[in-house]
């Protein structure tokens, strides 16, 4: 059917019959690609022998060996006759569902592939794969298929944003599933009263970062199979994902797997096993498919008679609404100054200020975690048990509305497990409150520099912790929603939670870039002396490299276990220091002493030492990016440049004629600067910013 000049000419029958066309059609093309097998030449089999009897007994055992999240890999066998096989199941499926369809497709995979020592079949509900060879542990793309809904969305480019924010939110929450379950699916209200639904997964046998870079790979063929359709699907072996512009996932099982629901009921009794090629079994197994195949029709078209009757009834209540009372804007949250109205539009609670006044036992002292320049840190409890961080801005500041703003604003948009995750704000009268997750093992300066709990820093956890870092700044620099600077990375504002994972905190100073800037310029420079980058501190230069050089400081601090502004031999400082250290083949002098006696690698050390100069030489442009410095981690056998040497704007500063005397602030150690006629800087000698870390 045709749109005339952009007006929708259906009538409700109409559009009723046509979505139960695009059902229909959908759901037949998705039955007609995905039980389509996939037989690999890897090499086949031979009746009656070992691998065949391995196998056999593998696949047999299968729809019992499911756990009740859907996943299983088992292996039967030994030596080169040794069968694997992998199992997953979408994740909103029931478990009785899953091992139906499990059982269904050992028989159909078999049938399709006799002889083939490896196979693999995605279905509906389930995939299955087998092989002569270990299948887990690695990312599978060898295959990709593409199916798409024929129809396409009224108004693509903002279909395509609003599908996007929500692969974004999806890709996340799965890749951060455990070892069981890497699974996520939501719905999403779009303009023009449209609804997106999405459905992402990866096998759990991957890590977090194969998931997310699985799924950051198949999102991308978005534009290839179908950019602008109302649906669409991609599937690998490893992973898969769909979007439709109807609930097409069982919704009661995804609320089952929220946080605060039990696990799924344990396996039921084994399934009978697949049936034998005898005719009998043939005849039963089509006469099972028919009546499923019937039932489901049947339920479909009760399903969207049910639909088509509410739609209608409430089109029609709308339409007499639409004429008495036109659609009225929702007004900003209460007591929301003019400033900062975009907050109301953020998906993010707004707590009442006597819950969060109760959970801190009224902001008593005993609950203080420690104070900045903005204002003090809390922890709290609220009433079922959940620990929370509070912060509580100070109102004495000028700019404690702009970083209010900030945190709420951007905070609220970014997820990575290395970021610290915002929970929820407070506005009450003068009163301005940020509520965080409650980290229990502070805050990395409080482990790194105390000579006691410095120990606890082994050279496995420290590596952890710089590669975390790295990771988060990754995130914020190329992989966010949009291109964030921190602009105050420091030691501080790394938070560790009970497992050490470290978590990227105070976005107050942060900055928005669009993607394809390379460099701001600022009147106000903000940060902590000592980690920002010379070209920020004297002419308010900023970029993704100001951060990469913050990073560099922070991980020679890391290594040597010492503040960057303490003396060293000669009294030089850590940059002056490291780079001789490296330069002249001493670089274990830089080692922390602990590191040194605990038996860590010192080659690996000494390679992090040379990553942290790479990343903090004196011209911004012979910096790496954070993808590059991601990579030196992760890749050891790659061969690093030779830095050039680093920035000591310590002593450049110092003897740069442009630059004013120091004026010291009211409040000791913070940075003010002034734009002057010659673009001069102010700053002050202290190393404490005007910002402060802030959960605990």
């Amino acid at each position: 059917m045709e749109m005339e000049s952009g007006r929708n000419v259906f009538t409700p029958v109409s559009r009723f019959l046509l979505a139960l066309m695009m059902m229909m059609m959908s759901l037949g093309t998705a039955h007609a690609l995905l039980e389509h097998p996939v037989c690999i030449n890897n090499g086949n089999y031979t009746n009656g022998s070992a691998y065949q009897t391995n196998l056999k007994n593998l696949l047999s055992s299968l729809p019992s060996a499911v756990d009740p999240f859907g996943f299983t890999t088992s292996t039967a066998g030994s030596d080169s006759d040794q069968a694997y096989a992998l199992v997953l199941c979408r994740g909103d499926v029931d478990h009785d569902t899953c091992r139906k369809c499990v059982n269904d497709t050992v028989y159909k995979l078999t049938a399709a592939c006799p002889g083939y020592k490896e196979a693999s079949g995605f279905y509906e509900y389930c995939m299955l794969r087998y092989s002569n060879r270990s299948l887990t542990g690695s990312v599978s793309t060898s295959n990709t298929y593409y199916m798409w809904n024929p129809f396409n969305s009224t108004n693509a480019t903002q279909f395509n944003q609003d599908l996007s924010a929500l692969m974004i939110d999806l890709r996340t929450k799965a890749a951060m599933g455990g070892s069981r379950l890497k699974f996520a699916a939501a719905d999403k209200m779009i303009p023009d009263f449209q609804t997106i639904s999405a459905l992402v997964q990866c096998t759990p046998d991957l890590t977090e970062e194969q998931c997310n870079n699985c799924l950051l790979d198949a999102i991308a063929q978005i534009p290839r199979c179908c950019d602008g359709k109302k649906g669409g699907r991609v599937i690998t072996w490893s992973c898969n994902f769909r979007f439709e512009t109807y609930v097409f996932y069982n919704q009661t099982g995804v609320q089952a797997l929220s946080p605060g629901f039990p696990p799924p009921p344990s396996p039921a009794a084994e399934s009978p096993p697949p049936p034998t090629g005898n005719s009998n079994g043939n005849s039963n197994h089509t006469v099972t498919i028919v009546a499923i195949s019937i039932s489901s029709v049947v339920g479909f078209m009760l399903i969207f008679s049910l639909c088509f009757i509410i739609v209608s009834t409430r089109s029609k209540k709308h339409k007499k609404k639409k004429k008495k009372n036109p659609i009225i804007p929702a007004k900003p949250i209460e007591r929301l100054d003019s400033s900062m109205n975009d907050i109301s539009s953020t998906e993010i609670v707004q707590y009442d200020f006597n819950t969060i006044k109760e959970a801190t036992n009224d902001f008593s002292n005993d609950n203080r975690l420690g104070q900045g320049g903005f204002g003090v840190v809390y922890k709290g409890e609220f009433s079922n048990g959940q620990e929370i961080a509070v912060k509580r801005l100070s109102r004495e500041h000028g700019q404690g509305d702009q970083e209010f703003k900030n945190e709420v604003l951007l905070v609220a948009k970014l997820q990575h497990r290395n970021l610290v995750r915002i929970l929820g704000f407070c506005i009450d009268g003068t009163e301005r409150l940020l509520v965080y997750e409650f980290l229990a093992n502070s805050s990395l300066d409080r482990f790194l520099f105390d000579s006691v709990k410095r120990t606890q820093l082994d050279w496995q956890r420290r590596f952890k912790i710089i590669g975390g870092i790295a990771r988060g700044l990754l995130y914020l620099h190329e992989d966010s929603r949009v291109r964030i600077i921190h602009r105050d990375m420091k030691a501080s504002n790394i938070l560790l939670d009970v497992e050490m994972n470290p978590k990227i905190s105070d976005f107050g100073m942060a900055r928005l870039s669009v993607m394809d800037e390379t460099q701001g310029n600022t009147s106000k420079v903000v940060g902590t002396y000592g980690y920002m980058a010379p070209e920020y501190i004297m002419y308010g230069q900023f970029s993704v490299k100001s951060d990469v050089f913050s990073f560099g400081i922070l991980v020679l601090e890391i290594i040597s276990g010492q503040k960057n502004n303490n003396s060293f031999n000669n009294g030089e400082d850590i940059l002056s220091f490291a780079w001789k250290c490296w330069r002249e083949g001493r670089g274990s002098e830089m080692i922390d002493p602990i590191l040194r006696d605990a038996g860590g690698s010192v080659r690996e050390m000494i390679r992090c030492i040379h990553i942290g100069l790479l990343c903090t030489q004196d011209n911004a442009s012979d910096r790496p990016t954070m993808a590059s410095v991601v990579l030196m981690f992760n890749s050891f056998s790659l061969t690093l440049p030779v830095p050039s040497e680093p920035a000591f704007f310590l002593s450049r500063i110092a003897n740069t004629t442009n630059m004013l005397p120091l004026q010291e602030s009211e409040e000791s150690g913070l940075i003010r600067s002034i734009r002057t006629n010659n673009s001069s800087e102010q700053y002050s000698n202290g190393n404490d910013s005007i910002t402060e870390m802030y959960p605990r």
